[in-house]
């Protein structure tokens, strides 16, 4: 698991895995969500599992499958309502963390400016430079 900060109130990872969600709470997170889709690619901690643990864990959890490669208006702005209502920080994760970035980028779009965001990610270890177009 690798957690990288985006802002003091979100953070993305790659794929976690039901034992990693112990450390996400002792690392001070409130909520997780999932943006990777169950059925995409190797096999992974589905959806229901991590929420069951992250719920005896105290952590809110939120599922939004989102296509890493189609990231569509709707997914932004259902990504964007799901940050305002669970208690922050927040720790989204995919398989690399890429797509939970974009996702973010994709919400601030219009709110920051577009250099800051490709920033922001760049200083995180991930690249959106391939939605730069988007965010203006």
């Amino acid at each position: 698991m690798i957690i990288r900060e985006l802002t003091t109130d979100l953070s993305v990872a790659d794929q976690l895995t039901l034992d990693d969600l112990d450390a996400v709470k002792e690392a001070g997170f409130k909520a997780v969500i999932c943006n990777r889709p169950d059925e995409e690619g190797e096999p992974h901690a589905e959806a229901d599992a991590m929420a069951q643990k992250a719920n005896a864990l105290g952590l809110e959890f939120r599922y939004l499958p989102v296509n890493g490669a189609n990231i569509t208006d709707s997914d932004v702005e259902q990504h964007a309502a799901l940050l305002s209502e669970v208690p922050a920080p927040v720790l989204t994760y995919c398989r690399s963390g890429a797509r939970c970035a974009k996702l973010w980028a994709l919400s601030e779009a219009g709110k920051q400016d577009v250099n800051t965001l490709v920033e922001t990610v760049d200083n995180a270890g991930l690249s959106i430079v391939d939605i730069a177009h988007r965010l203006s």
